[in-house]
């Protein structure tokens, strides 16, 4: 915890710094930031609303998706190898004799023809599976993608609550030590205290409006980021129940190991590279093609011809032997940075798991702490009212008072924060678990269209075509 509180004690050094030379700017700049707010405060909104609405219009999500659906025309492309090549070409030519130009001759001609790879090793075969990991792997890349976007705007949303506790916190405090320096004018007034009193009260009030300011700007920049996560202003934020977690660390990691995105991903990686490797070393072996070729020219002169042709590397100067031992190479590599990725899940599932039972014992002792400073201060208070205490010890009970309700406060944000982490280092961040009010993404969807390789006047190429232009919009 000592941590936390040096970070952010240095956050609002910086923060007093910044209104010093900027204060009333910034102090506007605040204002006008709330009350851009201000509209959306009748409207109640949770978490699951602000979710919902990041996955839906989120543009890193919509680009994402778009990566996937270009993975998903590679398989098309390595299906359409296996398929004949049918394609023609016409000719055209004048022909005449030197000094006879008027003796022209017009050649045309048409000829279509076309080609089909009936064997070769397995090669494209190959290619097809090792596509289809690859876009089993963007897939669990998107749902990594889809993690990070929510995790951000489950952090902006809980940084606004958290601001907005600061600044109720702050313009309390500013309340009460006005009421002080009233105070303390009156005693002067009287003669029961000096005008040392007086003036330390007006320097503790100048601070604490200082620190309001500072909070306000916290606030005005922790808006902008809920905007930039979220894709809109907030509304009036609702409190968030804790996710569901484990109950041990243990589980938590075996749950992240069989469903982290990014293991599924370095499987996948894996995976293809294996089908590389014998798709390389099918490069040895024999290609058998058909060729068939069909011709007329105006004379009426027609031709037919049908071939088979059957051939295969010798020798390339040891390039072939080079490139299968560069996919097994890939492979090596694919395969430990599997081994990395994984004891990266379970480092960061237990790097999460640590701030959540740091921020509980946390909240646990500042519970306590806030209760004893606020007898302390009520009754430091009362006593200055019978002159055994001075306006400072008043001013320095109300000080640990405020800090410890704004560690509290800071602790159970954090607590909040730190349970939906977990759940992201889990692999369990996403739309579906979460059970957003949303159309889950179905990533399934635009392959089944283009896994068979349709043509452009089929009349599923034309749904695709609708399917794009609808994306489009």
């Amino acid at each position: 915890m000592g941590h936390r509180g040096t970070a952010r004690g240095s956050r609002r050094s910086g923060r007093n710094a910044f209104a010093t030379q900027f204060g009333p700017g910034l102090r506007r700049a605040a204002s006008a930031a709330l009350l851009a707010l201000a509209p959306f405060a009748a409207e109640a909104e949770t978490l699951g609303d602000a979710l919902a609405f990041g996955y839906e219009y989120s543009g890193l999500l919509e680009q994402n998706r778009a990566l996937l659906r270009a993975a998903d025309e590679d398989v098309a492309q390595a299906i359409a190898a296996l398929r004949p090549v049918v394609s023609y070409a016409a000719q055209a030519s004048v022909g005449a004799p030197l000094g006879g130009l008027s003796d022209y001759q017009i050649d045309q001609s048409l000829s279509v023809s076309a080609q089909m790879t009936v064997y070769d090793g397995g090669a494209n075969r190959l290619a097809i599976d090792a596509q289809k990991e690859l876009v089993l792997g963007t897939r669990a890349a998107l749902v990594g993608v889809e993690q990070d976007v929510l995790l951000r705007i489950v952090v902006a949303y809980m940084e606004i609550r958290r601001s907005q506790q600061f600044v109720s916190l702050r313009q309390n405090n500013v309340r009460l030590i006005t009421q002080e320096l009233r105070a303390a004018e009156d005693r002067f007034e009287v003669g029961e205290v000096t005008r040392t009193d007086v003036s330390l009260a007006e320097a503790r009030l100048a601070a604490a409006r200082s620190l309001l300011a500072a909070e306000q700007g916290g606030l005005a920049q922790a808006i902008g980021e809920f905007r930039a996560a979220v894709g809109r202003a907030p509304g009036d934020l609702q409190p968030v129940p804790l996710a569901d977690v484990p109950a041990t660390l243990e589980e938590a990691r075996a749950i992240a190991l069989r469903n982290h995105p990014a293991i599924e991903e370095a499987q996948r990686n894996v995976a293809a590279t294996e089908l590389n490797i014998r798709r390389a070393e099918a490069a040895v072996r024999p290609q058998v093609t058909v060729n068939g070729r069909l011709s007329a020219d105006l004379e009426g002169n027609e031709s037919a011809s049908l071939g088979l042709n059957v051939g295969g590397p010798i020798y390339q100067g040891g390039a072939i032997a080079s490139q299968v031992r560069q996919v097994m190479a890939r492979r090596d590599a694919a395969r430990a940075g599997l081994h990395v990725v994984s004891d990266n899940v379970a480092q960061n599932v237990g790097i999460a798991w640590t701030g959540l039972e740091v921020a509980r014992a946390s909240d646990v002792a500042l519970a306590q702490q806030v209760t004893a400073a606020t007898v302390a201060f009520n009754s430091i208070r009362e006593e200055a009212t019978l002159g055994a205490r001075t306006t400072l010890d008043v001013l320095n009970a109300e000080q640990e008072l405020l800090t410890a309700r704004a560690d509290l406060i800071s602790s159970q944000v954090d607590e909040t924060i730190a349970t939906y982490r977990l759940l992201s280092t889990m692999g369990l961040l996403t739309a579906e678990h979460l059970g957003l009010a949303v159309q889950i993404y179905d990533p399934a969807a635009y392959y089944n269209l283009v896994r068979t390789a349709p043509s452009a006047l089929s009349e599923q190429g034309r749904a695709l075509d609708r399917v794009l232009e609808a994306i489009g919009d």
